[in-house]
């Protein structure tokens, strides 16, 4: 791993990490077609206060994944899921009842969840061990989980079956490797930046859910342009309005977002 992700072993406090990277994305304004402090984005269900309570309550979390995942560390990595899943489950509906049953994070709970419980696993945490050891423990998941399954299609399998997405369980399986490419093109400073370096080249669920494929290539293509063209406050505004006008939400690359915040501060040395 290089540029941004290149740094020396040392013992940051990750389930901190992880709840400063929710504000962080919170905060971010303006965030197209997302929740942030001028706006609802394209969400009809859910706003500021909504994501607030939500991290608030999820927050807590993030410590017992991590006392979770040392418990367990001597176990093999094919086990590790097995044992963390009912403690996320548990996290996810935290969030629900903070939210009236509204999904406000469960992408990040994954991710995140994720992060902190091999946090506890690995002797040197490093942006480049932890990534290595969440591919290891996802190992087969889009395997199992999406190509393997039949009867009843979840919206991730039909996703898988259409298009080719794997999403979510994808991205952890690679170890976070639409997070590394992006980070390695950012240059480390406006976190709207890496942003848009997210958006630019994630295969972004949330999207094609809201406007299909061309919603997707919509995005993509709108974020390349500003990233080679130049963007300010202005532009990402008006990037926020046609984004809302087309009804597409971004969520996923959000949800990197705050991973890629954890990584770039592992790396700067927090």
């Amino acid at each position: 791993m290089t540029g941004l992700l290149a740094t020396k072993a040392f013992a940051p406090d990750i389930p901190t990490l992880a709840e400063e990277a929710l504000w962080q994305e919170l905060e971010l304004t303006p965030k197209p077609g997302l929740v942030d402090t001028l706006n609802t984005g394209s969400h009809h269900d859910m706003d500021h206060a909504m994501f607030a309570r939500s991290i608030q309550a999820i927050a807590p979390w993030f410590a017992r994944f991590t006392e979770l995942g040392s418990t367990h560390a001597g176990k093999p990595a094919d086990q590790q899921l097995r044992l963390l899943r009912p403690m996320g489950m548990a996290c996810e509906q935290a969030m629900y009842a903070a939210t009236d049953g509204v999904n406000t994070h469960k992408g990040g709970i994954f991710a995140l969840g994720l992060l902190c419980f091999v946090a506890g696993r690995v002797k040197n945490i490093t942006a480049e061990n932890l990534c290595d050891e969440v591919s290891l423990l996802c190992r087969g998941l889009v395997a199992r989980e999406l190509a393997g399954r039949s009867g009843q299609a979840t919206a991730g399998e039909r996703q898988y079956r259409q298009y080719g997405l794997t999403g979510a369980r994808g991205e952890a399986e690679s170890g976070f490797t639409t997070v590394r490419r992006a980070l390695n093109a950012w240059n480390g400073q406006s976190l709207h930046g890496l942003l848009l370096q997210l958006m630019a080249i994630n295969q972004d669920s949330n999207l094609v859910s809201r406007g299909g494929t061309q919603g997707l290539r919509y995005v993509q293509g709108y974020a390349r342009t500003l990233l080679a063209q130049g963007w300010d406050h202005n532009a990402l505004l008006e990037m926020d309005r046609a984004l809302i006008t087309r009804n597409l939400s971004p969520g996923g690359s959000a949800d990197l977002l705050s991973v890629g915040w954890i990584l770039s501060e592992i790396a700067g040395g927090r």
